[in-house]
């Protein structure tokens, strides 16, 4: 296969080169991405490395190692710091996913802590009388509330694994709630693109605009006085949450403005601990999260797709094959994934290297294939075994933990529960409202995802680890929606496979194409001539392959650890963070 594939391109790329043609035009740039240099955003260690997505965040993690906790303590800490950090992005009213690898045991440990539907929700609940999505219904305000999951989350990873006390571990989180902290660039945006929403709910507007209604701006601070003392009450009991004071006005919010979120929702809410999916991809291990998210299924698809082609870095050729390999995963997607406590997702088919083998044979090597051309494979069905920022950590133990945790779109529904200070999730749009319709990251989906009460949404979410000889050697993952599984799939290929080094792994441009809408998308060009871009040619060469190329802004922003052995009793941890964002790592 490689030699074929890669004799049909040098013929055709011949073909188009000789052609009589326009010559290639420079894109006007309306947008461009700021890649922060290496010594921000990288660090080294030999005991211990923490990735996360901001920059209290990462020292109040370290912090908490250096005192003498473990990894899972760590997490905890972080988890809560950035519930603050990043407003728009995560937090405790939302929920999320985590694995523990366990070195002296051997074992991967999966929380299920995401949201999930209400008591009262219907699967037709966003439907007009006519049968059509009312715009925006699943997306702002009560109705798009879905069952916050991460504190009790927390709650229960700390009791099974963790080694401080719960409250030193929330206790940072509120301090810098309460102290505030300058209004970053994302932030600002975030608050930017949302004033309208916010502005609608007198409990949101409080927190993050001005009194006149004008959105807070870049170096400002921001203090959210409401969410420290919430957060101080979980710190002496996170079950307070779900059956205290704090559940109290979370219910008497939404009940104001009409949700579906109840008192037996919160009081119901149960953790899921599930099995891994783990597959062999070339000489490595790949462990990532099963579903409901779709995310682990997808980045091994996209991996075992390419596993014998050989790519070239930012090639033409390689983008093609890549994106070939990203719409077939998406096509199943749509189809087959959801809950699995609902519906039977047959992960060992999707994954079998037979229907791989079928799903590669069906790119066209030399042209794209349009939407409709690209349908959902006939994944084989076998009897299964049971079964949005982002931080990674890595210990010189073997000792790993990968989370991707949160509340969906810029400030979820955009409704802070009064009094509390928590941005409530929007969630409810990561399920079908019908078969076919696309959710605010442009995926779709079908019967498999449609609403039900104490259902779980399909998610993109993708904490993954991957192994070589037992030895865990990469760990990590992003936010996004649906560009996490295309941008942790990209790092990996990059890293392991084209063999470059962290930094220039998640640095590089990334492409995404995930079937519908039927666009190949390319990131900008850098500012700052911090990284290899892809060039005019290489975009000419693939409209010309018939790929409908759009250019954007930045595809996600991935957090990641690596080990390299430096002998064989000692290894080096690597911790870089997404340059395109303003996270840190640390470690000691």
């Amino acid at each position: 296969m490689k030699i074929q594939s890669t004799l049909l391109f040098a013929i055709f790329f011949a073909l188009i080169s000789c052609a009589h043609h326009p010559a290639i035009k420079q894109e006007v740039k309306v947008q461009s991405i700021k890649i922060a240099p290496r010594e921000q955003v990288e660090a080294h260690g030999k005991k211990w490395m923490i990735s996360t997505q901001g920059k209290y965040t990462t020292q109040i993690a370290n912090q908490v190692m250096k005192q003498g906790g473990n990894l899972i303590d760590a997490a905890i800490a972080a988890s809560f710091a950035i519930s603050v950090e990043r407003p728009h992005s995560t937090g405790i009213g939302g929920g999320g996913f985590l694995i523990y690898h366990d070195a002296k045991s051997g074992k991967n440990h999966v929380f299920d802590f995401r949201e999930r539907a209400p008591l009262l929700s219907k699967r037709d609940m966003y439907l007009d009388e006519k049968g059509n999505v009312i715009p925006d219904s699943s997306v702002y305000g009560a109705l798009a509330v879905g069952t916050p999951g991460l504190v009790k989350g927390l709650s229960l990873i700390h009791k099974k694994f963790g080694r401080k006390p719960w409250k030193t571990l929330v206790q940072p989180a509120s301090d810098l709630a309460k102290n505030g902290f300058d209004i970053y660039p994302s932030l600002a945006h975030a608050i930017e693109v949302e004033k309208e929403t916010l502005n609608q709910f007198p409990s949101s507007k409080r927190i993050f605009l001005h009194d006149d209604g004008t959105e807070k701006k870049l170096g400002e601070i921001l203090k959210q006085q409401d969410l420290a003392n919430t957060l101080t009450i979980i710190s002496k009991n996170p079950n307070d949450f779900y059956q205290g004071i704090v559940a109290s006005k979370i219910i008497n919010s939404i009940k104001s403005i009409h949700g579906l979120l109840s008192k037996n929702d919160l009081n119901s809410y149960q953790v899921k601990e599930r099995k891994a999916i783990s597959g062999k991809w070339k000489n490595f291990e790949v462990v990532t999260m099963p579903p409901p998210s779709s995310g682990g299924i997808h980045v091994l698809q996209i991996l075992k797709l390419l596993e014998s082609d050989d790519l070239k870095y930012l090639e033409p050729n390689s983008i093609h094959l890549t994106a070939s390999a990203m719409q077939s995963a998406f096509a199943d997607r749509a189809v087959f994934l959801g809950d699995p406590d609902f519906i039977k997702v047959p992960i060992v088919g999707l994954l079998n290297s037979n229907y791989i083998k079928s799903r590669r044979k069906e790119f066209n090597e030399l042209k794209a294939r349009s939407k409709s051309e690209v349908k959902a494979g006939d994944a084989p069905l076998y009897d299964e075994e049971e079964n949005t920022t982002h931080f990674s950590m890595m210990d010189s133990n073997g000792n790993v933990v990968v989370s991707t945790q949160t509340i969906n779109g810029y400030f979820g529904s955009g409704f802070v529960a009064d009094g509390t200070g928590i941005v409530l999730n929007n969630e409810m749009d990561d399920f079908s409202a019908k078969p076919g319709a696309a959710n605010i990251f442009g995926a779709v989906g079908g019967d498999a995802n449609a609403i039900a009460p104490k259902k779980t949404p399909l998610s993109s979410m993708s904490p993954t680890i991957v192994f070589k000889n037992n030895i865990p050697i990469l760990a990590l993952g992003a936010p996004g929606g649906t560009r996490i599984i295309t941008a942790v799939a990209q790092t990996i290929l990059n890293h392991l496979v084209l063999n470059k080094d962290l930094y220039t792994s998640i640095a590089s441009p990334r492409v995404h194409q995930q079937w519908n809408p039927d666009v190949l998308t390319i990131e900008y060009d850098s500012t700052d001539g911090n990284r290899n871009e892809i060039s005019p040619l290489t975009i000419s060469t693939l409209e010309k392959m018939g790929w409908i190329v759009k250019r954007a802004g930045a595809q996600s922003n991935v957090m990641a650890v690596s080990r390299e052995m430096i002998d064989q009793k000692t290894s080096e941890l690597t911790g870089v963070s997404d340059p395109r964002d303003i996270g840190t790592s640390a470690g000691e």
